[in-house]
């Protein structure tokens, strides 16, 4: 349809507005199909044409800039129940940022279900979420619809069929099930990808980690990104390799230790302590914390010819709080798994500020020490804010023996029933964190313990206690 024409239907259109008779107005054309009717039939007839002008010829075509993109996948879960969206919504709203809206996602999966995409779907840079939105991860990402569907196993000759997402979950099953086929993948197939590809590949050796996957990291000391050469010399710290030969003068684990007094305790048994020495400067601070991130946990420990487990007994907490997060940072980085292991059980046996501390440890800990941690810390109910830093958490599991018996119950009823407005918003907090931990019948005796102390029936603050104790079968109202 050319300009003129667009021109007559929009005096028509204009005409009809003002409340006129437009048919002498009209096309040729269309007259012919309406002369024989009245004046009213015209009018209807000269509209029904006009409205079929406007919807289709005057249609704009595509850019060709746009894309067609494939059906949204089907996810492996069954999404959650129409009835139980609004709770998920009111969630979803109260989360503040993404990474606690993926943690609203995460336990609708730990309960079988995924969300509705319009309700809430991963970001396409999105690695933290439930392996189970791996396809829509790639959707978003731009996967286009030839590959879409994932093969049952990931091989080098998939290789390609699987877009990133999913081929990271694919990768970690198979390191954790078939670790050298997965070495082999990622070391035939990573070598041709970019640095940053490559780094995301490397770092998923973390998982099955051992002795065999030696040879191929040392190799990676050659490799052009010095990202994963960083990555690679953490993981071979892990497995006791030394990043540095014996007598180096270059070691920086040799001024970290400078840092450090070694001394003696105990009067008939004695045994060697470890103290932070107190930096002379602020640059001295700032050189401190910097090897402290730099330096490998085996090398600082070799140096003083101890094990790693013995150097983290031996180590005197409470000196220096700074120096003691470096070194809990410094063990999660690149300490051996029982060095990690015998750090976290000190420190949840300490409780208080070094339970917390243990925190930093969380993503390479197993269920079962990241569950004593979180015990001690509502134990403690010191901080109860630091919740929300554990990493790889199980949603669903706290009962309701593990909130009562320590002091936390006591401190969410006395919050919630105060005066103190910043006391109050800080245990609303809190409840949106334990409403993740919680197990279902948790979540529902806990929303009338802290509704009975005062806090009001329809407070933002219960939406994933409310989601929690609905998906346990037990909708609270």
């Amino acid at each position: 349809m050319n300009e003129l024409d667009q021109a007559g239907l929009a005096r028509l259109r204009d005409g009809w507005i003002s409340g006129g008779a437009m048919f002498e107005f009209a096309p040729v054309e269309w007259k012919e199909v309406a002369t024989a009717f009245s004046p009213d039939e015209q009018e209807r007839r000269l509209l029904a044409i006009a409205g079929q002008a406007l919807d289709v010829a005057l249609r704009p075509a595509a850019p060709k800039s746009l894309k067609r993109r494939p059906p949204l996948p089907v996810l492996a879960l069954p999404m959650l129940p129409e009835r139980l969206r609004p709770l998920l919504r009111a969630a979803l709203k109260y989360a503040a940022d993404a990474r606690l809206k993926t943690r609203v996602a995460t336990l609708v999966a730990s309960r079988g279900f995924v969300t509705h995409p319009m309700d809430w779907m991963p970001a396409a840079s999105d690695q933290n979420g439930p392996e189970v939105y791996a396809p829509w991860v790639d959707w978003q990402a731009g996967a286009d619809g030839e590959k879409q569907l994932r093969r049952e196993h990931l091989t080098a000759e998939t290789w390609d069929d699987f877009h990133p997402a999913a081929r990271r979950s694919a990768l970690i099953d198979l390191r954790r099930s078939a670790p050298a086929l997965a070495r082999a993948l990622i070391e035939t197939k990573g070598a041709s990808e970019p640095a940053e590809v490559r780094l995301a590949l490397i770092e998923l050796m973390r998982f099955g980690l051992g002795a065999d996957d030696v040879p191929f990291l040392k190799s990676l000391s050659a490799d052009r990104s010095g990202k994963v050469r960083e990555m690679a010399g953490r993981l071979l710290a892990r497995l006791g390799e030394r990043s540095i030969t014996e007598g180096q003068t270059e070691d920086p684990a040799i001024e970290l230790s400078a840092f450090i007094e070694e001394g003696k305790s105990g009067f008939i048994r004695r045994r060697s302590t470890y103290a932070p020495i107190k930096p002379k400067s602020q640059a001295q601070q700032a050189r401190r914390a910097d090897l402290f991130a730099t330096c490998y946990f085996g090398d600082l420990v070799g140096h003083f010819g101890k094990t790693e487990s013995d150097f983290i007994g031996a180590w005197q907490f409470g000196v220096d709080d700074g120096a003691d997060l470096f070194l809990v940072r410094m063990v999660a980085a690149s300490g051996g798994d029982a060095a990690v292991a015998s750090l976290a059980d000190l420190l949840a046996a300490a409780g208080g500020r070094l339970a917390i501390l243990g925190l930093q440890l969380t993503a390479r800990l197993d269920s079962g020490r990241k569950r004593v941690l979180i015990r001690q810390i509502l134990n403690d109910a010191q901080n109860l804010a630091a919740l929300n830093m554990v990493e790889g958490a199980e949603a669903g599991w706290l009962e309701w023996g593990d909130l009562a018996k320590g002091k936390t119950l006591s401190a969410l009823r006395s919050a919630v029933s105060g005066d103190n407005d910043v006391v109050k918003r800080n245990a609303e907090q809190y409840l949106e964190a334990i409403g993740f931990l919680a197990s279902p019948a948790t979540a529902e005796k806990l929303i009338s313990e802290v509704v009975a102390a005062g806090l009001p029936p329809a407070s933002p603050s219960l939406s994933l206690l409310r989601l929690n104790a609905a998906l346990g079968g037990n909708p609270t109202r």
